[in-house]
């Protein structure tokens, strides 16, 4: 039975490490935990009904983060204990539901409680009321609010916050705990949106106040949907802390403390790592221009606008793929691109202008020193087999890895990397 339920998280385990092979096996009598073969696989043992068994995940391209491994962990002593609840002959569909529905929120309520102690129930019941406010809309406008967890003492929080830009609302007797009801006035999603105001509360999700800007936000609409500001938020409240949000494409977003991203979209929990990228583009990308494109690609994700963007090596010709141009020979179009051409991704991004390039029609090439060398270009898809399936973003990012690791964000919020022709990892 643990195989056959097993089974029924098979695709979304599969999903959130990336589109990596999973597996659960029996151990035979005697027999051995198999090996780890490098940061590539991810193996761990597992006893259920006094039975060994061990999990497996393979990923042939890029090596598992820290923060994977961890959290795999996670769910798979949540896998163990609720097996142990629903071992009664006749419940095996009860529990491959249960597994379905519920195994990696409640990985996800282990993985951010941070001290694998206690806390568990407070933290999966802020998940679950968020959730079911992703659906809730307020005069045909999503509902949006966010939850800053500190882990420090309260009063030291607090004075970190001085002479900021933050304002401090100290609920008094009017302090409660987070309860199924929290939402049932609208005011208070709409007051707090987790734009210009969050909750602040401790672990056990007890509201101790709100806290609120006093200045617009930053102007740099990336900075704004990769939660910058938030990632230096909890850099005050205190190791572990976290925060979570209720976004306007109604997903739930949950940022940790080590700028790692926990994703609720479409059902799903993915990770949105850092690390991950890193690993893909190293050697082929200077490493402070990685950070810049990491964040600038989940904004666009976030925000729905696709791209297709090659990281060029410093001897490869694409003229021979070039069909053309979405400006054509259109002279404004020309002279907007040489205003760009040969500036660091760095700069237009601090200017605004990286987001508004990388959403335009066509492919942005930059080269190994983060320079942007060409956008909107249309690329030759010829060589790319009948074999491939999707639209033209995903052909194009086909066709474009032969020359260099590849990253496409699709209009509807999946990231994915390609290499030498194929898809290598995906996100959402």
């Amino acid at each position: 039975m643990p195989k056959s339920a097993f089974s029924a998280i098979e695709n979304s385990l599969s999903s959130f490490l990336g589109g990596a092979k999973v597996m659960l096996a029996e151990l035979e009598e005697g027999e051995s935990t198999p090996s780890s073969e490098g940061q590539r696989e991810i193996v761990s043992r597992l006893e259920i009904d006094e039975v060994a068994y061990f999990f497996r995940a393979r990923r042939k391209e890029l090596a598992f983060t820290s923060t994977e491994k961890a959290f795999i962990i996670e769910l798979l002593t949540a896998f163990e204990g609720l097996f142990a609840g629903f071992s009664a002959k006749g419940y095996d569909a009860h529990f491959r539901t249960a597994l379905l529905t519920s195994l990696t929120d409640i990985a996800v309520a282990r993985y951010i409680r941070g001290d694998r102690k206690g806390v568990f129930w407070p933290t999966q019941s802020l998940i679950q009321l968020l959730k079911n406010l992703s659906y809730q809309r307020y005069e045909r406008s999503p509902a949006t609010t966010g939850f800053l967890v500190y882990r420090t003492q309260l009063d030291d929080f607090l004075e970190s916050l001085e002479k900021t830009r933050y304002d401090w609302l100290d609920l008094g007797s009017d302090r409660r705990r987070i309860s199924g009801d929290f939402f049932r006035n609208p005011l208070s999603y709409r007051f707090v949106d987790g734009y210009r105001a969050l909750f602040i509360c401790d672990i056990r999700m007890n509201v101790k106040g709100t806290i609120r800007t006093s200045a617009p936000g930053p102007s740099d609409n990336i900075e704004q949907l990769s939660n910058r500001e938030t990632v230096s938020l909890l850099s005050r409240a205190g190791a572990g802390a976290f925060a979570v949000y209720v976004n306007k494409a109604s997903e739930v977003e949950v940022v940790l403390d080590s700028d790692k991203l926990l994703l609720w979209r479409k059902g799903y929990w993915g990770i949105y790592d850092p690390d991950i990228m890193h690993e893909f583009l190293a050697g082929k990308l200077e490493k402070r221009s990685i950070d810049y494109l990491v964040w600038s690609i989940y904004a666009l994700s976030k925000a729905r606008h696709g791209t297709v963007v090659l990281v060029a090596e410093d001897q490869t010709s694409f003229e021979s793929l070039r069909k053309g141009s979405v400006g054509g020979r259109d002279p404004l179009s020309r002279a907007l691109i040489r205003h760009v051409r040969g500036t660091k991704i760095g700069t237009l991004k601090r200017s605004g202008e990286l987001s508004r390039i990388l959403s335009s029609d066509g492919m942005t090439v930059i080269n190994r020193k983060g320079e942007l060398l060409d956008t909107g270009v249309i690329i030759d898809t010829s060589r790319v087999s009948d074999l491939v399936t999707g639209g033209g973003r995903t052909t194009a990012a086909t066709a474009a890895s032969y020359l260099g690791p590849v990253v496409k964000v699709s209009e509807d919020g999946p990231v994915e990397l390609y290499r030498d022709g194929r898809s290598v990892y995906r996100f959402g």
